[in-house]
């Protein structure tokens, strides 16, 4: 990707954003300390990560306590200091230079209501949580949740950054209930390729993140399917792009099929027909990474505000189908690379967009390093095995999962699960 592109496509930040009379309106910085609403009496209810810590300073109460892990870059070494005469460097005034801009984290709630019903004897759910480490462009910062359920908690896989809440109902003698709200902050991520020193990742993440799974196989047809979309490339960040690229050429957003697609990438390449949900184009980027040698994951989330791009690319109101998969790949010296193929080719179909249209051409090249922040990041795991459960591995957690009577179904089967999200901001 050329320099002049790149910078290109960063300046249109500044002109999709919202019109001078909503920008004036300053965002405030995010504090841990803010909280959700107060919880009524008369159900079983659990504590907010921030209360725990708080009690469990001076004595146990006999919960897990757990919190969101902050992972902080290793501080600078100081620079020594030196005088203008021995540098023979211009000197400035610093307070006549500019300030640095500050983040622009937005606050919100993210509230989820399930509702049960026509299900009888022991019940079980699972529904997946933010991202529990934080990161420059996500926070997490508590959960609180209430219902009539009989136990409840959350436990992690830390391999994949999953957190997941379970909740069991032992013997369903009335509805079973959950109110679970999540409390995060968000920012819009950046990728500049003119500036290099990213963190190094760990071994056994880039490792995870070159095998195959169930549904993304990583040689024959993909390998070969790679091999052709790179040609001779052999620079990591430029043979990334020319994935992207590909597969945005060469699929289709299809919103037929409920939640975000099946992912079998295998199946779609052996078919010819590379159609499907942002799932199964994330995937496929995952997939045609790997296969030549690149790091790559999807992150599976939830869109919780409107968009300042398309409106298509945003949610509001119920946002209980507003499932969404993004991509990362890693490249030394920059680290992890934001895509979004996905949304790409669902403004395509939304928006009616021609390969000429110039707004086309600016989403395809913003798209390429940027996630506007609209949206959740909850995890990047494949083929799971749910804690307690005794069904099959999932290919991926996006949805509420429910095991009753011996069978599983998710929160699209409206006949038993009612399932609403809203999201609401907090900072002003």
């Amino acid at each position: 990707m050329k320099r002049r592109d790149f910078l290109a496509a960063s300046a249109l930040i500044s002109l999709l954003a919202p019109a001078p009379a909503l920008a004036a309106r300053k965002e405030k910085s995010n504090k841990p300390g803010s909280k959700p609403s107060s919880k009524p009496t008369g159900e079983s209810a659990s504590r907010s990560r921030r209360e725990m810590r708080a009690d469990n300073r001076g004595r146990s109460r006999g919960r897990q306590n757990y919190r969101p892990v902050a992972e902080q870059p290793a501080a600078a070494p100081a620079a020594v200091a030196s005088s203008p005469a021995a540098t023979n460097e211009q000197t400035y005034n610093a307070i006549a230079l500019p300030d640095e801009p500050q983040p622009q984290w937005r606050t919100y709630d993210v509230t989820s209501l399930i509702t049960l019903n026509h299900v009888k004897g022991r019940v079980r759910l699972w529904l997946p949580l933010a991202q529990y480490r934080d990161n420059p462009w996500q926070r997490t910062l508590g959960h609180d949740w209430r219902g009539n359920f009989d136990s409840a908690g959350v436990y992690r896989e830390p391999a994949a950054d999953l957190e997941v809440f379970y909740a069991d109902w032992k013997d369903v003698a009335a509805t079973p209930k959950l109110q679970l709200v999540s409390q995060v902050a968000k920012r819009d991520r950046n990728f500049d390729i003119t500036r290099r020193g990213g963190v190094a990742e760990r071994g056994e993440v880039l490792r995870r993140c070159l095998q195959s799974s169930n549904l993304v196989p990583t040689d024959g047809i993909v390998r070969r399917t790679a091999e052709t979309a790179v040609g001779r490339i052999k620079d990591p960040v430029a043979q990334g792009k020319a994935i992207y690229d590909w597969v945005i050429e060469n699929t289709t957003y299809d919103p037929v099929p409920a939640g975000i697609g099946r992912g079998d990438v295998e199946a779609m390449l052996d078919s010819g027909r590379l159609s499907g949900g942002s799932a199964d184009i994330a995937l496929l980027f995952v997939a045609l990474c790997r296969s030549i040698g690149i790091p790559a994951r999807p992150v599976f989330g939830l869109r919780i505000d409107g968009s300042r791009l398309f409106s298509g690319l945003g949610a509001t109101g119920n946002l209980g189908t507003g499932q969404h998969c993004r991509a990362e790949f890693y490249t030394p010296g920059y680290g992890w690379i934001p895509v979004d193929p996905g949304d790409v080719r669902k403004a395509i179909r939304d928006e009616n967009l021609g390969y000429g249209d110039p707004k086309l051409v600016v989403l395809r090249k913003l798209l390429f390093g940027f996630w506007e922040r609209n949206w959740l990041a909850l995890n990047t795991a494949q083929d799971i095995q749910l804690h307690g459960a005794t069904g099959a591995p999932l290919p991926f957690l996006v949805l509420p999962q429910i095991e009753a009577g011996g069978q599983r179904f998710d929160s699209s089967d409206s006949q038993r699960c009612s399932y609403t999200v809203t999201s609401s901001r907090v900072d002003g």
